[in-house]
């Protein structure tokens, strides 16, 4: 089987999934698309079993917080296809308060843990998942460390004041 390019791939995805899937970009020659919670799943089942395609290695699930945007939680799949040596980085935005997406452990038994890592960091509920819950951090913990919901610092730390460093 011949290698496929970005455009034939873009080509495959957007016949299946005509307007529903956009581009966001080609950084470096990895092709991203965003879609909506709703097709994620779908998508992810057509890029793995197509034949062409291939896409059989989930590499990583991630998210990102913009909370300055009306979607501020942005769930990032980076998936690999072996046979064709091309990679894809799969986006989708959703509510900052209301994080709930379909689970990937459907399609790849991979993402069991990927899920519960992005749950654990960023409060993304996966819908479905087998075992959702805290991986890294403490079961008793309120919060979402990787959300900028916190300043950065303390301000009333004293040994951080400007006049200490000579501004």
């Amino acid at each position: 089987m011949g290698k496929i390019t970005n455009e034939e791939l873009l080509t495959s995805i957007n016949s299946k999934f005509e307007g529903q899937v956009t581009v966001v970009g080609e950084p470096y020659g990895l092709l991203t698309v965003e879609t909506t919670p709703e097709n994620i799943i779908a998508l992810l089942s057509f890029i793995k079993n197509d034949p062409a395609l291939q896409f059989i290695f989930l590499t990583d699930i991630t998210a990102i917080h913009y909370p300055e945007q009306e979607k501020a939680i942005g769930v990032i799949y980076h998936i690999h296809s072996l046979v064709n040596n091309l990679r894809l980085r799969v986006k989708v935005f959703i509510d900052g308060v209301n994080c709930h997406i379909p689970t990937a452990t459907t399609v790849w038994e991979g993402a069991n843990w990927m899920e519960r890592e992005t749950y654990d960091f960023f409060g993304v509920i996966f819908d479905g998942h087998p075992d959702l819950r805290r991986i890294l951090n403490v079961d008793d913990m309120t919060a979402f460390p990787m959300r900028k919901e916190f300043p950065l610092e303390d301000p009333n730390r004293v040994d951080k004041k400007d006049y200490f460093f000579g501004r």
